[in-house]
């Protein structure tokens, strides 16, 4: 025996139908919101860049480290000229050793002067290394930023779909409660297998799945009663007969 239901909560199914392809089209704006790619697009050059700093802190480490161990090679050479010179100074040595004594001063300056290279040469390395890593700490900060703005966008767009289908939502309630019971579980079920659960027979096609019906299902939908519940033959969605309906 064919469900019977009014021809107005029958009606009803179409309003119905229509919020919830609003709700459908509203999740599908929701998940794809063009905020949500962008916040996407700034995380991945946030983590390209994480490993760019990471390299760049890497060098200004290793730089201070070659840093200290060219004072620490250099110092110990300074004071040890800065001994000979005194005792030179002092005049207390004799002429042999007074001789070598200013041999040894004249080495000492030149590996001073060869170790102060070097450590020029590690203080300009550590001075690059450094900018570098400014200037990618820079970017990094910029990426934050521009996260930041990108996420509260994001939740400014959602929110704004949120309120809708909340809205939607809450005239959906108000439909369900007009419907039989029998009649929105049998809505459901189909909704749920097909997307929508019920559609208008307009020009005696069901606009469901855009068919046309054959003159046989014609003929049964015209001598159908007006609560009488019909389906679809083709997609098995609820079939709402209107004065467009052609029958």
């Amino acid at each position: 025996m064919a469900m019977k239901a009014p021809a107005s909560a029958q009606r009803r199914l179409l309003d119905l139908n229509k919020v919830d392809t609003t709700l459908v089209r509203l999740a599908h704006r929701r998940k794809s919101l063009p905020e949500h790619a962008e916040v996407l697009r700034i995380q991945a050059e946030l983590a390209t860049i994480d490993d760019e700093l990471t390299a760049a802190e890497t060098a200004v480490a290793d730089g201070e480290l070659e840093q200290r161990r060219a004072e620490a090679d250099l110092e110990p050479v300074r004071e040890r000229r800065r001994r000979d010179q005194a005792r030179i100074d002092a005049g207390d040595v004799d002429a042999k050793a007074l001789r070598g004594l200013v041999d040894e001063v004249a080495h000492l300056d030149r590996r001073i002067g060869e170790l102060e290279d070097a450590q020029l040469e590690v203080m300009e390395q550590l001075e690059q290394a450094t900018a570098t890593r400014d200037e990618v700490a820079g970017r990094r900060a910029g990426l934050d930023t521009r996260l930041k703005e990108a996420v509260a966008a994001r939740t400014k767009a959602a929110q704004a779909i949120d309120t809708e289908a909340k809205g939607q939502l809450a005239v959906r309630a108000g439909y369900v409660v007009e419907l039989p019971r029998d009649l929105f579980a049998l809505y459901e079920k189909i909704r749920q297998h097909v997307g929508s659960g019920a559609a208008a027979l307009v020009a005696r096609r069901c606009e469901g799945c855009g068919l046309a019906a054959n003159a046989s299902d014609l003929r049964a939908y015209a001598a159908a009663a007006a609560d009488d519940v019909l389906r679809c033959a083709e997609c098995g969605r609820i079939l709402i007969r209107t004065p467009e309906s052609g029958l």
